[in-house]
């Protein structure tokens, strides 16, 4: 049977990495070549070149002529493109604009609300790292969080999530923030973590601290998203004050910089186990002030 294409004319804005996976993703599911516009016009060529769309010379040529814009740039510089995009006459009803910021929700598309299009938010949890057909195969099953200024925009939302192959959830407006915060921590600050543990790691004679860390940490990711909390381990949750007085020793002589972070993830550690309902040996947040 004949794959029958989602979309008559997607359009694509931005150039970066999320915008390159999702034209791959996308292309085989608009009738017509995907169309692309960026702000540096020969990054604009090369990308609709590597994914057999066409490029346009201004984003008003998107809102008239496509039924699915998707908004793929960074978070500064979307009210901006909001602004452009807004038309100055009527559109063709139905036409669903998105955005794939995670920090902001429907709201900053309004002036396109306004103007007659559905407008959410639809941000893919997943991180994008140049390697657009590896990054496709990961949205299959990978989740998407919708916030849409209304229920045909939600609607409009999810049936994207699907054709995506991903798995749609909701997010409130005023919940944004939180949502993308907690995102940012568990992802962004894991990679600052475990460059300082390379770091101390190399100042302590490993020549491969990668190969090292590697089945700890895998071990202790898939632990904690299977029990939460309560995959903890190590001194803190023994109380043993002389193996950390012992490592804020050696971190002091010879890493440094690990020793904020460090000291920082340790008090955090020992709130959660006081949270939890364990006796945290005061000896600990002594030599943590």
């Amino acid at each position: 049977m004949r794959h029958q294409p989602a979309y008559r004319q997607i359009g694509i804005v931005g150039t970066g990495r999320v915008a390159r996976a999702m034209a791959l993703a996308l292309r085989r599911h608009s009738t017509a070549p995907v169309m692309l516009w960026g702000r540096n016009a020969s990054h604009m060529r090369a990308v609709a070149d590597e994914m057999d769309g066409r490029t346009v010379e201004s984003l008003s040529m998107l809102a008239m002529a496509c039924d699915l814009v998707l908004i793929a740039v960074s978070d500064d510089a979307l009210t901006d493109v909001v602004t452009a995009l807004a038309p100055d006459r009527p559109v063709q009803k139905g036409i669903f604009v998105c955005h794939m910021s995670g920090r902001s929700g429907a709201a900053i598309l309004a002036p396109l609300r306004d103007g007659g299009m559905l407008t959410a938010a639809v941000h893919p949890a997943m991180t994008f790292t140049g390697d657009p057909e590896q990054e496709v195969a990961r949205m299959a099953g990978a989740c998407f969080v919708i916030t849409g200024d209304g229920p045909q925009a939600t609607g409009a939302a999810e049936r994207l999530v699907d054709v995506l192959g991903g798995v749609a959830e909701q997010v409130e407006e005023a919940q944004r923030a939180l949502y993308h915060a907690a995102l940012c921590h568990a992802a962004n600050h894991l990679v600052t973590l475990l460059a300082g543990s390379n770091d101390a790691l190399r100042a302590a004679g490993i020549a491969e601290p990668q190969a090292l860390l590697a089945p700890l940490v895998r071990a202790a990711l898939e632990n904690s998203l299977d029990r939460g909390f309560a995959a903890l381990s190590g001194p803190l949750l023994r109380g043993d004050e002389a193996t950390i007085r012992d490592h804020l020793a050696a971190m002091t002589i010879d890493c440094p910089s690990l020793l904020s972070p460090y000291r920082a993830m340790a008090r955090a550690t020992l709130e959660q186990l006081t949270r939890a309902g364990h006796t945290v040996a005061p000896g600990l947040e002594t030599l943590l002030d």
